[in-house]
């Protein structure tokens, strides 16, 4: 009787009503509310913590979340991995071989391609990911990318690599100040 009455609600009415479930010694109907209430608990929690990672991105770099694509836990994975000092990054070259997305070659034979580093922070790597994948879905200039290149015969894979280093590279241009970029001589 109580899956049926349970079993048509959506997943915040579930768990709204498992949290209210009278307390009787029923062990499955205890167990229920006692994971909704947990549940409900744990969503106050993550709201919280975004709110803080989003606050604190905003204090450091509040441009970055103007960056299309860019969401607080992806921003905070790639400052978390520049560290509290990107001017020792020398280049963006070093930041994109810091997060993983340098191109390694891969030839063989007639074929030269080039892969992704397999080295480098795996979650800034997962957070250019994240936002590369963001812009293939919402970005009317990725999609002309991925299309302009899958004609010139790039597999999605390798697009993806590009556009990881794209990424990399803007990301870089944003979180170097201004006077390091002009003395750089990448920057030129």
């Amino acid at each position: 009787m109580l899956r049926e009455a349970l079993s048509q609600l959506t997943n915040t009415a579930l768990i709204d009503r498992c949290a209210n479930l009278p307390d009787v010694s029923d062990a499955a109907v205890f167990t229920l509310r006692l994971l909704a209430q947990r549940i409900q608990q744990l969503t106050v929690e993550v709201k919280e913590l975004a709110r803080r990672i989003t606050a604190a991105v905003r204090r450091c770099h509040p441009q970055l979340l103007d960056v299309i694509g860019v969401g607080p836990d992806s921003a905070a994975s790639l400052l978390i991995a520049a560290g509290d000092n990107p001017q020792r990054l020398s280049s963006e070259a070093s930041f994109a071989a810091l997060c993983g997305v340098s191109p390694v070659e891969q030839s063989s034979g007639k074929t030269q391609r080039r892969r992704l580093n397999r080295g480098g922070n795996r979650q800034a790597n997962a957070a250019l990911c994240r936002i590369v994948v963001t812009r293939l879905r919402r970005d009317a200039r990725t999609r002309l990318y991925l299309e302009r290149r899958t004609k010139e015969g790039m597999s999605k894979r390798e697009i993806i690599r590009c556009l990881k280093r794209y990424v990399a590279r803007e990301f870089y241009r944003h979180i170097q100040p201004a006077s390091a970029l002009v003395a750089s001589p990448s920057a030129a």
